[in-house]
C-alpha cells in the first residue's frame, strides 16, 4: 500500500508526449505505471530511468491496449500493489493516414481499436475502482483532428472525436462519485509521429499557427498534470485546446 505519494497510469508512455506526461505529473515519492507496443523496451527502460532519477518508483510493461482482458489485469495489478488509483493518462495512439476513398477497411478499424476502443477499455478499468476509493482523474488526448477534421486522416479524427464524446459521457456518469474526466486536444506537436510527415508539409502546417512554431509534448504535458491536480478539482469534461491558437 503506497503511504505517500500518487500512484499514475499513463499508457503509451515510453516515448514522446507519453513519457513527457509521466515526467511532468510525477513527484518525488510518487509511482508510476507506463504500458508502452515498442518493438523493445530500449525506450521503455530510458523513461524508467528518467523517472527513478526524479525519485519515482516507475513501472513499464508492453501489452496492446485492444486487449480487454491485459488492460484489466494491468490496472487491477497496480492497484492490488498500491492500494489506489490517482490518475490514468489515455495516451496510447497510432495512425495509419490515407484519403478517403483509398482507405482499407483495416486501415480504418485498426486505428479506431488503439485510439477510441482502447481509451474505452482503459477508461472502464479504472473508473471502476476510482468509483469505489471516490476519487480520481481520467485525462485522454483528443486531438484537433477530431474538432475540425483533416484530409487524409478520416479514421484518425473519427477516433478522436469519438473520445471527446467518450470523455464528456464518462464525465457526466462519474462526478458524483468524485472521479473528474477530461480530455485535451493537441494541434501541431513535434513528436516521432510528426516527423514522418514530409518537411514541406510541416512547414505549411506551422505557417497555419498563430503562435508560428509547433508545440512540444511538454506544452501538452503541463496542461495533462493541471488537469490531474487539486487545482483543477472544478474541471471535468472539458476538452482542453493545445495549439498555438491553429484554432480558436
Amino acid at each position: 500500500m503506497s503511504e505517500q505519494g500518487k500512484v499514475h497510469l499513463v499508457t503509451g508512455g515510453s516515448r514522446g508526449i507519453g513519457r513527457s506526461i509521466a515526467l511532468a505529473l510525477a513527484s518525488a515519492g510518487d509511482v508510476v505505471y507506463f504500458n508502452h507496443y515498442d518493438p523493445d523496451d530500449s525506450a521503455a527502460d530510458e523513461t524508467i530511468g528518467l523517472l527513478e532519477d526524479a525519485g519515482v518508483e516507475a513501472f513499464g510493461q508492453k501489452f496492446d491496449v485492444t486487449d480487454a482482458g491485459q488492460v484489466q489485469a494491468w490496472v487491477k495489478e497496480a492497484f492490488e500493489a498500491q492500494g489506489r488509483i490517482d490518475n490514468l493518462i489515455n495516451n496510447a495512439g497510432i495512425t495509419m493516414d490515407g484519403l478517403l476513398v483509398r482507405m482499407s477497411p483495416e486501415q480504418f478499424n485498426q486505428v479506431i481499436q488503439v485510439n477510441l476502443v482502447g481509451v474505452f477499455y482503459c477508461t472502464q478499468a479504472a473508473a471502476k475502482l476510482m468509483m469505489k476509493q471516490r476519487f480520481g482523474s481520467i485525462v485522454s488526448l483528443a486531438s484537433i483532428a477530431g474538432q475540425i477534421g483533416n484530409p487524409g486522416q478520416a479514421n484518425y479524427a473519427a477516433s478522436k472525436a469519438g473520445v471527446i464524446a467518450l470523455t464528456k459521457t464518462a464525465a457526466k456518469e462519474l462526478a458524483t462519485r468524485g472521479v473528474r474526466v477530461n480530455a485535451v486536444a493537441p494541434g501541431f506537436i513535434e513528436t516521432d509521429m510528426v516527423n514522418t510527415i514530409p518537411e514541406k508539409l510541416q512547414e505549411a502546417m506551422k505557417a497555419m499557427i498563430p503562435m508560428g512554431r509547433a508545440g512540444q509534448p511538454e506544452d501538452v504535458a503541463d496542461v495533462v498534470a493541471f488537469l490531474c491536480s487539486d487545482a483543477a478539482r472544478y474541471v471535468t469534461g472539458q476538452v482542453i485546446a493545445i495549439n498555438g491558437g491553429m484554432m480558436m
